[in-house]
């Protein structure tokens, strides 16, 4: 229900406006019902929704987007806290797979790998801080 306060040549009205159905509109005046009908359809407006995009982890500039890339850096997407690291120099990592938990604005993100290839160094440790874009581990092949 939507209110209004008018003033028409002086007199002040308090409009509530109770349901609008296609010509037809039901209010209140100053508490006296009334159904008022319009010369066109009237078409309630929706609220917009936000959508936002998937949050990835930025990479390096000169990767190229494959389905398969085989090489470069994983980066913090965001400023936080390392809480704890999944892999281990050495490991092989797939495209989705889990390899951090970065606790950032009081809530726990899982980083994953959007390259898949082998983990050649970690420049973190677990409790480390970071800010965004910077470099967690680097996947070769």
């Amino acid at each position: 229900m939507k209110k209004y306060k008018f003033t028409i040549n002086g007199t002040n009205y308090a409009v509530e406006v109770n349901s609008v159905e296609d010509q037809t509109i039901e209010l209140n005046v100053n508490g006296t019902p009334y159904t008022v009908l319009v010369d066109r359809e009237i078409k309630q407006t929706k609220t917009p929704k936000l959508v936002r995009s998937v949050a990835v982890p930025s990479t390096d500039q000169a990767a190229q987007v494959t389905s398969q890339v085989k090489t470069g850096t994983i980066k913090s997407p965001l400023p936080g806290t390392i809480l704890d690291i999944f892999v281990k120099p050495g490991d092989k990592v797939t495209i989705g797979q889990k390899i951090l938990l970065l606790e950032a604005m009081k809530m726990e993100n899982n980083i994953e790998s959007d390259k898949a290839g082998t983990v050649t160094e970690i420049k973190i440790s677990k409790g480390s801080a970071v800010m965004e874009g910077d470099v967690l581990l680097i996947i070769g092949e």
